[in-house]
């Protein structure tokens, strides 16, 4: 890896105060929320697309270069070794290139996984000051350890409420899935449990451990199987499941999750824990006008930089997505048209440079496909998500996601997803009114929704995470991140 020149591009960053700032060191999943120039007219062919340029001044129109280049996916870049230049592509293609390549991507090749060797004593610690103090010393402790082995400034740390939480968190979802178990399927059917993205295993090894101490019987019927992309990951989750004892009841696929093609009948459970937040989305934006959407296409040029294009011509997926969440969702989803349309032309009347395209709109393309494969593989699932429903520190945009990265252990967030492949996190979101309505029209499930706070409360042994003057991070740390179960 060319450590000088990636240093380069974060000390450029660093010096455009607009687009990046330092924040807490400690990045990625403490979105949780802890108690605390205008655009010029967009031209247009013959050809139906539209170019949006990214800023007002001195742009060159490049609608020669978006009629040469070829179309791409993210299935055909999985291919490459090097990020692609002189090509164009769907926003979710390029996200998912961005998060997944295996050779370039983030998951692939930057981000680890924060872990300690043994939890933390909630009961010890006096609050949760002296707990994010704690938890920042071992995160140094953490990193520190890491760079004996290899100095890396562009290291992706990031953490979870299942590692910060083990296994109190783990048991938690543990207890909810065998009670479900015991009022519907002891003893005619076995306990499977499928999860998606298992991370560094703890979520596995925390809920198996319970069902072996606590319910031996179901333990003898219990089959867990996860679906990870990541070699790395995949080989690390089998060596704890093997530390554990587990071996024999553990099974891990290594492929994505949208390559899943073998049927199970069986009735299962299906985990999806902090997975939704980096499923790929689309970019749709609203002629207002008309109210048509256009749907956004990235260039990446001969210089590597991104240009954006909007096209009225949505592709199958964009247009089945938005089809759907009309005839289904509940009114009041947010909505770059949402409001009379009059109003809306007299906001703009009164704009001294209105743009000509409506505020982006990040529509998840890529949930529609996972619910098409439950639906079709797992008819008999169960589904149990968690994710975030807000996400502070968002760019631009509806259901918009954050988008940043780390370097030298300091985060730097952005105002774009079209930024170098690999070297960020774009983390979405999740509108779980709207993700309740389509799950429910395309698999025909009854389902629940409820704050993650609520859902720890009738299932976590709450005393266990609760500091010496009542604090209880558990649940204070994630009140922005809700919870999605399915019968």
């Amino acid at each position: 890896m060319d450590f000088p020149l990636i240093s380069s591009l974060f000390r450029s960053l660093f010096r455009r105060r607009a687009c990046a700032r330092p924040i807490n060191s400690l990045t990625r999943r403490n979105y949780s929320l802890l108690p605390k120039l205008p655009l010029p007219k967009i031209t247009a062919d013959t050809s139906g697309e539209t170019w949006q340029p990214r800023t007002a001044f001195l742009q060159k129109d490049r609608m020669g270069e978006f009629e040469k280049y070829p179309m791409v996916d993210a299935r055909e870049l999985a291919r490459r070794k090097e990020r692609p230049k002189r090509v164009k592509m769907l926003v979710r293609d390029f996200i998912d290139d961005s998060l997944y390549n295996p050779n370039y991507g983030f998951f692939s090749k930057f981000a680890v996984i924060f872990s300690t060797e043994k939890p933390f004593a909630f009961n010890l610690i006096r609050d949760e000051n002296q707990f994010q103090r704690v938890l920042g010393e071992r995160y140094t402790s953490f990193e520190d350890k890491l760079d004996e082995v290899e100095m890396n400034p562009v290291r992706q740390l990031w953490h979870t409420p299942t590692e910060l939480f083990k296994p109190y968190y783990g048991e938690a979802v543990a207890r909810y899935l065998v009670e479900n178990y015991k009022l519907t399927l002891f003893p005619y059917s076995d306990l499977i449990i499928y999860e998606m993205g298992a991370g560094n295993g703890t979520m596995m090894s925390n809920i198996l451990d319970h069902v072996r101490h606590r319910e031996p019987d179901v333990y003898q019927r219990t089959k867990y199987r996860v679906i990870e992309i990541s070699e790395n990951l995949a080989s690390l989750q089998r060596a704890r499941a093997a530390a554990g004892g587990h071996s024999e009841k553990i099974e891990i696929v290594n492929k994505s999750i949208f390559d899943w093609n073998t049927y199970v009948s069986d009735p299962c459970f299906f985990l999806a824990l902090e997975v939704f937040d980096n499923f790929a989305h689309d970019i749709v934006r609203y002629d207002p006008q008309t109210e048509q959407p256009l749907q956004g296409i990235v260039l990446i040029d001969a210089a590597g930089e991104f240009i954006e294009f909007y096209t009225p011509k949505l592709d199958p997926t964009a247009e089945r997505y938005l089809r759907i969440r009309q005839k289904v969702a509940r009114p009041g989803y947010s909505h770059p048209l949402k409001g009379p349309k009059l109003l809306r032309r007299l906001r703009d009347q009164l704009t001294p440079f209105p743009e000509n395209l409506t505020t982006p709109e990040y529509i998840p393309t890529k949930m529609l496909g996972f619910f098409d494969i439950l639906r079709e593989q797992f008819p008999a699932h169960r589904l149990v998500v968690s994710d975030f429903h807000a996400l502070p520190d968002a760019i631009k945009g509806i259901n918009a996601p954050v988008v940043q990265t780390r370097y030298n252990r300091t985060s730097i967030p952005v105002t774009t997803p079209f930024v170098q492949q690999g070297l960020f996190d774009i983390l979405f979101p999740t509108d779980f009114e709207v993700m309740d309505d389509m799950y429910k029209a395309m698999t025909g499930k009854l389902t629940r929704v409820m704050k993650q706070e609520d859902f720890l409360r009738s299932w976590a042994y709450l005393e266990e995470t609760e500091t010496i003057n009542g604090d209880n991070p558990m649940l204070n740390w994630y009140k922005n991140a809700s919870v999605l179960s399915s019968v």
